[in-house]
């Protein structure tokens, strides 16, 4: 797709690959070595992807987690997808988010994706 910005990655982003996506580094990281995988393939929606995509995904985002743990040494990650415009997606392509989370980097991180919907992500008080 000409105007997609994950069909027209710089070659130079891509911090690794395989036949069904690539690895870059979020733009704007929420943290440090925040990772995005991206299929090659112009989608909008993990359900619609095949399960050869979906494994090679996963194949990629296990690969980054490994990168990731040498070069940072993160506590912890968050992976989450916002899947449709009333889930937060803002790149009508596919991407999985990769956040690796370190200890202290929140006072309280129990509740972690849940937070995406405040008055719910207390759900233990």
């Amino acid at each position: 797709m000409p105007d997609c910005l994950f069909c027209n990655i710089p070659q130079d982003r891509i911090i690794d690959s395989n036949e069904f996506g690539v690895a870059i580094r979020d733009g704007y990281p929420v943290s440090l070595g925040h990772t995005l995988i991206i299929p090659k393939r112009h989608i909008g929606s993990w359900f619609s992807i095949s399960n050869d995509e979906r494994l090679g995904l996963e194949n990629l985002l296990c690969r980054a987690k490994d990168a990731l743990q040498q070069e940072f040494k993160p506590d912890a990650y968050n992976i989450g997808i916002n899947d449709g415009p009333a889930a937060g997606q803002t790149v009508p392509h596919l991407h999985v988010h990769l956040i690796p989370r370190y200890k202290g980097d929140q006072d309280d991180p129990r509740g972690g994706v849940r937070w995406i919907i405040p008055n719910k992500a207390k759900y233990w008080e």
